[in-house]
């Protein structure tokens, strides 16, 4: 197992393709969640988890199920079902065994079913680990840490964005700028800020 590769996607995921800030993917959970910094690092966590747990189902799916059959036409449609019904799945299960988390992620977990960053994750690793129907060399192991490291890049822009807007609370904003306008402006620099991550090269 390479691990330069393996800290390739890592800086690639959380960086330079962060999936808010470079993808612009889960742009509604990013605006509407960060508010608050506990909410966020809540949120960031939820949706590390079902990144990387529906990375490697939704890699399953597609190796055995979609390419055996020809039927790779139907990866989008197959993945949002996937990723639709382990949302649901967690959530009874967190529900049951851990009531305390449960009340912790609150709406949060059944948002990410909705989170595009989500469906983001799963398509891009059936594009870059699977080459005319073949995987890549430990294609599973890289999709896993691909949706991990995405979920991270994300968790690291909710709480960035979080602390941002707890700050400007404290501060005299004016009015036509208070709240979404405000968080449109700072979600802009910080995309700008990431942009820099983009020379380098590996």
């Amino acid at each position: 197992m390479d691990v330069s590769k393996f800290m390739v996607v890592m800086i690639s995921m959380v960086f330079i393709n962060n999936f808010i800030l470079s993808k612009f993917l889960g742009l509604c959970a990013f605006i509407g969640v960060s508010k608050e910094t506990k909410p966020a690092i809540s949120m960031g966590l939820a949706v590390t988890f079902v990144t990387t747990l529906s990375s490697m189902i939704t890699w399953l799916i597609y190796k055995f199920l979609l390419i055996p059959f020809n039927i790779t036409y139907l990866r989008t449609i197959s993945f949002i079902l996937v990723i639709a019904s382990f949302v649901q799945f967690v959530e009874m299960v967190v529900r049951k065994t851990s009531p305390g988390l449960y009340r912790l992620f609150g709406i949060y977990l059944p948002l990410i079913t909705v989170n595009c960053a989500v469906l983001g994750v799963a398509v891009l690793n059936s594009e870059t680990f699977f080459q005319e129907g073949y995987t890549v060399q430990e294609s599973f192991w890289f999709s896993a840490a691909q949706g991990f490291f995405a979920g991270i890049g994300f968790l690291l822009a909710m709480i960035l964005m979080s602390g941002i807007r707890e700050r400007l609370e404290l501060t005299d904003v004016p009015k036509p700028f208070k709240d979404v306008p405000l968080a449109f402006i700072i979600a802009s620099l910080m995309s700008l800020a990431f942009m820099g991550f983009n020379g380098f090269r590996f």
